[in-house]
């Protein structure tokens, strides 16, 4: 039985071990196509014996890369790294005749192209700050520039990262982040952006544009009551105002807003304030449309000592205020178009960033102007100056009363005759006070000094004659806790207002030291008012240094 069972095993073993007669020995293609990004190919390899597949070209790859018998492989082609078309051979060698099949790997190179994931982009007409913006995912083989059709560049803006073609023409993929601003018109915005490749003459197989479609906002009824209540909710919005109004009250009873009662304006806005809100823009499109009002105020900007802004153009066209107040806001400069404001009275610009005193600000530009309140623009508080090498610390630190230049600025303030108030305390301005003798400025008469007698006024000093007319109608004047030092000049010290003024705190009190270690503080700064009522004899001494 055990002889049965060998004889059998034997013989099937005899049969297992003889190798199939027949098979030709082959390959099933004699060419593969694949394209730039390559990519895997199946092979059919026919064979009795043992073969073996080998390639010069490094991008190619065959796996197995070697057997016995028939088999299955994968030609695996790696991307391609130019814009032409390449090519590769592999050879399948029969190693019991050295018999050879060959076959022809040809690749596309890549054309020149820039892909976009997405080629048109909606936005809404409004979102708070810190979210108007969307990125688009480029793919590209060519350097290129994002150019924004006109017009476009006032609400659109965009920001490429570098693209690194590290890879000869396979395409890579860039960010290119765009950012819009608010749309207050009733008007759809449409801008078609071109990706024009760096270098010129390319042709692109692919080519893409990008369509940004901005939704129209809602339409507002300028020049009526109702538009300037739909003005005042936008305005709130865009400066992200923690108060808002009850819009289910009418406007005339909303907090901090009066409206006129009667005349061709009955029921618009006359006044509005704006206060505790945090934007860092300038102030919004939504104010142009209040062409009614005669006082408008914007305070109280969130961090506004970090901030670095422009007044903008809208407020430039209410030519019709009288008083303006855009305090704490975060200003640095003003519009250009500022100077329109022909009709103010009033401007208070306190708790702002300002470098220096705008240069706009003279009589000339605003002859109707008697109240100009500039204190406290400071960001930061620092005592000595001269142990400070910041420059961006506001308080007109750009004003130095020792600089021709700070000294005009300075000296532009003090020829504003028309003014009835000036208060620049609490800033950075340093130097000594200028006596104003060579400025061409009226003095004081002894025929002046005469006439007040005899009208019964308060006297005129003899030791005012002579000396010039610097703010003669001032009835506030304001400059402690600057960096003035040296002498006080003749027209503060018999100045017929300086009791008003309550001198000893708001005139004479200096602090500190300047950027060149100067310490601050007038070396003849009097003991006492004394002086002042020993030859101001009919203005009456009390405590409060006024006038009975």
């Amino acid at each position: 039985m055990k002889k049965i069972i060998y004889t059998a095993l034997a013989a099937i073993c005899a049969v297992a071990c003889v190798q199939p007669e027949g098979i030709k020995f082959s390959v099933d293609t004699d060419t593969i196509e694949m394209g730039a990004a390559g990519g895997v190919h199946k092979i059919n390899v026919s064979s009795a014996d043992n073969w073996v597949a080998t390639t010069e070209a490094p991008w190619i790859t065959v796996s197995p890369a070697n057997g016995r018998g028939s088999a299955e492989c994968q030609v695996i082609v790696d991307s391609t790294l130019i814009t032409g078309q390449r090519e590769g051979y592999v050879r399948i060698q029969n190693l019991a005749d050295d018999s050879v099949s060959e076959f022809t790997v040809l690749q596309a190179g890549f054309e020149h192209q820039i892909v976009l994931e997405k080629p048109e982009v909606t936005v809404a007409e409004y979102a708070e700050y810190g979210s108007r913006s969307f990125d688009v995912k480029v793919k590209a083989n060519v350097d290129f520039d994002v150019v924004l059709p006109e017009g476009a560049s006032g609400w659109l803006s965009c920001d490429k990262s570098e693209l690194v073609l590290d890879r000869g023409a396979r395409p890579r993929e860039v960010n290119v982040h765009f950012d819009w601003k608010v749309n207050s018109r009733d008007e759809e915005r449409i801008a078609d952006i071109v990706f024009r490749p760096v270098e010129s003459g390319l042709t692109l197989a692919r080519h893409d544009g990008l369509k940004v479609v901005q939704s129209a906002a809602d339409p507002i009824p300028v020049g009526t009551a109702e538009g300037d209540s739909l003005s005042l909710l936008a305005i709130n919005r865009a400066l992200g105002a923690y108060i808002e109004w009850d819009t289910a009250e009418k406007m005339e009873h909303w907090d901090n807003v009066a409206i006129w009662k009667d005349g061709p304006n009955k029921g618009r806005v006359r006044y509005v304030q704006f206060f505790m809100f945090r934007t860092q823009e300038s102030l919004p499109y939504e104010v142009q449309n209040l062409t009614a009002a005669e006082e408008m105020s914007f305070f109280g900007n969130a961090n506004q000592f970090l901030l670095s802004l422009d007044t903008g153009e809208y407020i430039t066209k209410l030519t019709q205020l009288k008083r303006l107040t855009i305090a704490a806001y975060g200003l640095t400069t003003l519009h250009p178009d500022f100077v329109n404001l022909k009709n103010l009275e009033y401007l208070d610009l306190n708790s702002n960033c300002f470098q220096s005193v705008p240069e706009m600000l003279t009589p000339e530009n605003f002859p109707n102007l008697r109240s100009l309140i500039l204190n406290a623009n400071k960001r930061n508080s620092v005592y000595d100056l001269s142990n400070d090498i910041r420059e961006n610390i506001g308080g007109f630190i750009e004003d130095d009363l020792s600089a021709s230049k700070g000294m005009e600025r300075f000296k532009k303030l003090l020829k504003w005759d028309n003014l009835d108030t000036l208060r620049l305390s609490v800033n950075y301005l340093q130097g000594e006070l200028p006596d104003m003798s060579d400025e061409g400025l009226p003095v004081w008469t002894f025929e002046e000094l005469k006439d007040s007698l005899a009208t019964g006024l308060s006297s005129l000093p003899s030791e005012l004659q002579g000396v010039p007319k610097v703010l003669p109608n001032a009835k506030f004047f304001a400059i402690n806790h600057n960096r003035f030092y040296g002498k006080l000049p003749n027209w503060l010290l018999y100045h017929p207002n300086l009791d008003y003024w309550s001198p000893y705190s708001l005139v004479f009190s200096q602090e500190g030291k300047t950027r060149s270690g100067q310490n601050a503080g007038f070396r003849n700064e009097p003991t006492s008012l004394d002086y002042y009522y020993d030859i101001y004899v009919n203005k009456k001494y009390n405590p409060n240094n006024t006038q009975e």
